[in-house]
């Protein structure tokens, strides 16, 4: 590979973007593809179709000749606001699941490292820890706090980031309220719509452990429908 063409492929990933690597089995010339780019790109609509799928593998070229697409996805990342006793249990799922956590939460008692030993936590307003970390499709935000005053500038973030996942605890009742501020906010019924609330599958759950396990059990459901549906489309 092309020194050139390494470091704009380690550009891309650094800064979460979605790349895709083209290769010419025949020849080995490799071209960078940007997902941003992709709209132009003589071969769009194969790239388009391997992007939504994350996978890698053979498509036609513009000439019929067989090309290698190999895929550059961002890595899924949890963004927790909250640093609550569900947050506790979730960390650990997360890291078994090679999931990258971030705990957002302004106050201090509760955004520890005793608390959350080797997790990233920012003791700050999710407005400001928000626009410093960035949100992107990779990252799926959950609002855990009850607290509208910390849980609403995290959703409206995400949902201005279009985050593949967007979860808030509470319940009905709660979410009717937490609308009827996102309508005022100036959302949409589709934008709306797109959070999951109350958080989790409903399996039930009672414990922060078991509301953790329905938490990520979403979230990872949530990242293979998406993926399956663009395979089953394709």
């Amino acid at each position: 590979m092309r020194l050139d063409i390494l470091a704009a492929l380690n550009a891309e990933r650094a800064a979460r973007r979605p790349v895709l690597l083209v290769t010419d089995p025949e020849g080995g010339e490799q071209r960078l593809v940007r997902g941003a780019e992709i709209d132009a790109d003589p071969l769009a609509d194969r790239l388009r179709e391997r992007l939504a799928r994350g996978a890698s593998g053979l498509v036609a070229g513009p000439d019929g000749r067989p090309v290698f697409v190999a895929v550059h996805v961002p890595p899924l990342r949890l963004v927790a606001v909250g640093a609550v006793h569900i947050t506790q249990a979730l960390a650990p799922m997360a890291a078994g699941l090679g999931l990258d956590l971030t705990v957002i939460d302004p106050r201090t008692a509760f955004a520890t490292p005793e608390r959350f030993p080797n997790v990233r936590l920012v003791a700050e307003w999710p407005d400001a820890a928000l626009e410093t970390l960035g949100l992107d499709a990779y990252t799926a935000l959950l609002a855990l706090t009850h607290d509208p005053k910390i849980d609403d500038p995290a959703l409206i973030a995400a949902l201005r980031a279009e985050c593949l996942y967007v979860g808030a605890l509470g319940s009905r009742k709660t979410h009717e309220h937490r609308v009827e501020r996102l309508r005022a906010a100036g959302f949409d019924a589709a934008a709306i719509a797109r959070i999951h609330a109350p958080i989790g599958l409903p399996i039930g759950a009672r414990s922060p452990a078991e509301i953790a396990l329905a938490i990520l059990a979403q979230v990872v459901a949530t990242l293979r429908q998406d993926r399956n549906a663009a395979r089953t489309e394709g």
